[in-house]
């Protein structure tokens, strides 16, 4: 049995279905011995591409993403990538190859001080010395990736477990040593005592099963406590993120208890789409002023940061419950009535079951979506203002009523991607993927390609800044070898816009923000994709029915917009 017969093996106790690679010399076991193994493996154009597919994996399904990348470059390719997972806290499983355990230190082909790069980026970073320290070190990555917070791991493999011993004894120059020199015979014992230690212990070797995660839990108590508040408040407020998303499974679920309970929600990052398309628990817009006029207000997996002003959106009136994972993120730039170490899906869930006992809060709610529809009025206006090139609103407005249910849409970029989500609603929970807090261009394209793989019937829909589309428009390359339903929408207006806007207003200059309005439809009709140039809003149907015809035959498209900009989002860099 060699490494990667192990490796595959307790990729499958563990209920992994996908492995994501770029190939490498150090890494080949790991990936041939998971596909005959039953396990898919799916390769990209960029190691980062495959640790944003790993993530993306993860978040849609809950079961740890994993992907393999060689030594070196493999490794460092992967860091930003990687550490977008630890903050968006998703559980992924990087498996790095590494020099032969005889050679490092010495000079070898990408050898590097691996750990020392990983390490902060990671919940655990682990290295495997001999045979049989592979599956529990597997095991333990798997288990502390899904405990507590949710996070990457990190294990590296030194290529020479991952071969048959009879190949590595070869490597190493197995020889008859009749007739060598004193010297040479000391070598030859040092290298065959070296092999030995690394298969030791391998004759009867049986590979352990998984180990169960850790979450931390809430009582019945803390919920009747909680129940309290909401009865006693006028107008309550929850806010929801991804950090309530970590159990996947159990979406449509926390879905359901987010509408019995009916509290105003307001949802972000994975949590969009909680709800459904359109429900009458959910408010999109103006969540400030909800903030601070409500009398409660119940975090759940959110982080008081720069998304919420470092606390200042929050009235200092209310009453604030926080629910979260991370003991950190509880209290970070507040000091809440009640702070709930749990899984907020969970504590949701469990919160419903209560919700009988609520009032119905209808004039809060009256209220709320007077400024809704307000709100929607003023953007449905800004659609409607002419601009030199197709106006972004008015093109995702044109999107939002067109796009069939079973879509997922993607943001990867700034300001045409933050106005999609303004404007564009997830139909259901799961089908929208952003990079999280630490706002990483580049997520696209793997992201995609995960979407793709768990939801093949779907339509996949990357919203693309022309700046962002360069970091994985090349996928376009790996969706067309794998047949997948994805289309690249690219507002190309040639500038870095979110910047621009900003840098122009405060600095007086545009100097490094402006591109070049080019032809990215090109590059998938290079890779056997397909796609189109639009200039103007009302070629923009056309386009897209063009796209899910080309999608499903299985040929990946680019609608290339030709966007002007607008004021709509003004002011709105975040630092």
């Amino acid at each position: 049995m060699n490494g990667g017969q192990i490796i595959a093996q307790v990729l499958r106790n563990h209920g992994v279905q996908h492995l994501f690679t770029l190939c490498g010399g150090h890494i080949a076991p790991i990936y041939v011995e998971a596909e005959k193994d039953g396990i898919r493996v799916t390769d990209v154009r960029d190691e980062a591409s495959a640790v944003f597919a790993a993530d993306a994996i993860a978040r849609l399904t809950g079961i740890p993403g994993v992907v393999a990348v060689t030594a070196g470059p493999g490794v460092t390719n992967s860091i930003t990538a990687l550490k977008n997972a630890q903050m968006a806290q998703s559980p992924i499983l990087l498996l790095g190859g590494a020099t032969a355990t005889l050679l490092r230190n010495r000079g070898a082909l990408q050898d590097i001080d691996q750990m020392a790069l990983v390490r902060p980026h990671v919940k655990w970073a682990g290295r495997v010395k001999r045979l049989r320290e592979i599956a529990p070190a597997l095991n333990k990555a798997m288990r502390l990736a899904r405990s507590g917070v949710p996070g990457p791991v990190f294990v590296e493999l030194p290529v020479d477990l991952l071969y048959d011993e009879e190949t590595v004894r070869e490597w190493y120059g197995k020889k008859n040593t009749a007739g060598a020199s004193p010297a040479e015979k000391a070598i030859q014992w040092y290298i065959n005592r070296h092999v030995n230690g690394l298969f030791k212990g391998m004759e009867d070797y049986a590979i352990p099963g998984p180990e169960e995660p850790q979450v931390p839990a809430f009582t019945q108590t803390q919920v009747r406590t909680v129940v309290r508040e909401l009865k006693n408040a006028q107008r309550p407020v929850v806010v929801i993120s991804s950090g309530a998303m970590m159990e996947a499974e159990g979406a449509r679920t926390l879905g359901a208890a987010v509408k019995r309970l009916g509290i105003p929600a307001y949802l972000s990052g994975m949590a969009r789409g909680l709800a459904g398309h359109i429900s009458a628990v959910q408010y999109r817009h103006k969540r400030k002023n909800a903030l601070r006029e409500a009398d409660c207000i119940l975090l759940c997996g959110v982080p008081v940061d720069f998304r919420l002003d470092y606390g200042s959106h929050l009235s200092r009136r209310a009453r604030t419950i926080a629910v979260n994972r991370s003991r950190e993120e509880l209290k970070k730039n507040i000091r809440p009535h009640r702070a709930i170490l749990a899984d907020p899906g969970a504590f949701l869930i469990a919160l419903s079951g209560e919700a009988d006992a609520f009032p119905g809060w209808s004039e809060w709610k009256h209220q709320l979506q007077e400024r809704e529809d307000a709100r929607e009025a003023e953007i449905r206006q800004t659609a409607e203002t002419p601009i030199e090139g197709i106006n972004p609103v008015a093109l995702f407005l044109r999107m939002e009523a067109l796009i069939p249910d079973h879509s997922v849409l993607i943001a990867d970029g700034g300001d045409f991607a933050a106005t999609a989500a303004y404007t564009l609603r997830p139909r259901r929970p799961l089908a929208w993927l952003d990079p999280g807090v630490f706002g990483t261009l580049g997520v696209g394209g793997g992201f995609a390609l995960g979407a793709a793989l768990r939801y093949p019937d779907d339509y996949i829909w990357i919203i693309y800044g022309d700046g962002s589309a360069a970091y994985s428009l090349m996928e376009m390359d790996t969706f067309r070898k794998y047949g997948m339903k994805v289309c690249g929408i690219i507002g190309n207006n040639g500038s870095w816009e979110q910047i621009a806007r900003d840098q122009v207003t405060l600095l007086g200059t545009d100097t490094a923000t402006g591109l070049p309005r080019s032809d990215y439809h090109r590059v998938a009709e290079a890779f056997g994709g397909a796609g189109e140039r639009v200039e103007r809003l009302g070629d923009f149907e056309g386009a897209l029915q063009r796209a899910m015809d080309s999608m499903d035959k299985g040929i990946p498209y680019v609608i290339n917009a030709i966007i002007g900009s607008t004021d709509f989002r003004k002011g709105s860099i975040s630092m």
